[in-house]
């Protein structure tokens, strides 16, 4: 019973991409029929249509039909949403500078340049 069910779940996840085949099969198995009866090129038989204007046709309606469901699908699809985040209002003081504050800083230069152009000399040959 269990293997029943994985097989029918796997064939329908799978049916989508293999319809075209079928349709492609169909062409194969009927291809005199198609030819004969249902081609649209019967009156022109300089194409050498053989019935594969109407596999087009089909073809093409599969996939407008198969893109219509998709997009529908898409459209009646619930959203769910999963958390809510907690809203954070900023609010934005402007920046005044104190003008009394004593000046906390001073530049010292740490780079020394002796130890480079001893690293740097050309090979003595």
């Amino acid at each position: 019973m269990r293997s029943l069910l994985v097989y029918l779940l796997l064939f329908a996840v799978l049916l989508p991409g293999i319809s075209p085949w079928g349709t492609i099969a169909y062409y194969n198995i009927n291809r005199n029929y198609i030819a004969r009866v249902l081609c649209e090129n019967q009156d022109r038989p300089e194409l050498h249509c053989n019935g594969q204007c109407y596999l087009a046709k089909k073809l093409k309606a599969q996939q407008d039909r198969q893109d219509n469901d998709t997009t529908e699908r898409v459209r009646n699809t619930p959203v769910v949403q999963l958390f809510c985040e907690k809203e954070t209002v900023f609010s934005f003081a402007p920046l005044t500078a104190p003008t009394d504050a004593a000046v906390l800083f001073t530049y010292e230069r740490l780079l020394t340049t002796r130890p480079v152009a001893e690293l740097l000399r050309p090979p003595r040959s």
